[in-house]
C-alpha cells in the first residue's frame, strides 16, 4: 500500500465554502499531495490555488482525516493522511483546474448536502464553527 501525505483546505467566503466535483462525479473539498519536503500548511495554500484558482490564508487548523481507495492507475491500494485548515478566500473568483468537472462557492447548508464523503461532512461543520468563531472574534 503507498501512504501518501496529503493537505487541503475548506475554505470559506462569507457563509460560504469552497467545494469542487471530480471526474466521479463526487463533491469535494481542494486537497492533494504535499510534495517532497514541503509543509502541510504551504502545501494547502499551494493546492487550493492550483486546483480552484482561489488565493486563500489559513485562519486555524481544521483536523486531519485518513482514508484509502484503490488506484487503477497505480493497481494498488493507497491511503491518504490529510492535515486540513481552516481558510477564508479573498473573493470567490474561481479557475477551477481541468482535473475537475466544476467548482464554486456554496452556502454552508447546501454544500453539507452536496458532498459525498461523510469525513468531509463533518470536516465542514466543524469547521465552519471555528470559522464563525475567528470571524466574531475579529471584529471585537
Amino acid at each position: 500500500m503507498i501512504v501518501r501525505r496529503c493537505s487541503g483546505g475548506v475554505v470559506f467566503y462569507a457563509n460560504k465554502v469552497l467545494l469542487v466535483e471530480n471526474d466521479r462525479g463526487e463533491w469535494t473539498l481542494p486537497k492533494g499531495k504535499i510534495v517532497g519536503d514541503g509543509l502541510p500548511h504551504e502545501s494547502a495554500i499551494q493546492r487550493v490555488k492550483l486546483e480552484t484558482g482561489v488565493d486563500a490564508r489559513i485562519l486555524d487548523i481544521a483536523g486531519d482525516t485518513i482514508y484509502e481507495f484503490f488506484s487503477r492507475s497505480r493497481n494498488q491500494r493507497v491511503c491518504n493522511a490529510i492535515m486540513w485548515y481552516v481558510m477564508e478566500a479573498e473573493s470567490v473568483e474561481l479557475d477551477v483546474s481541468k482535473e475537475f468537472l466544476r467548482g464554486g462557492f456554496y452556502k454552508v447548508s447546501e454544500a453539507l448536502e452536496m458532498l459525498t464523503h461523510s469525513k468531509e461532512k463533518s470536516l465542514v461543520d466543524v469547521s465552519y464553527k471555528k470559522y464563525k468563531n475567528y470571524k466574531k472574534n475579529d471584529t471585537n
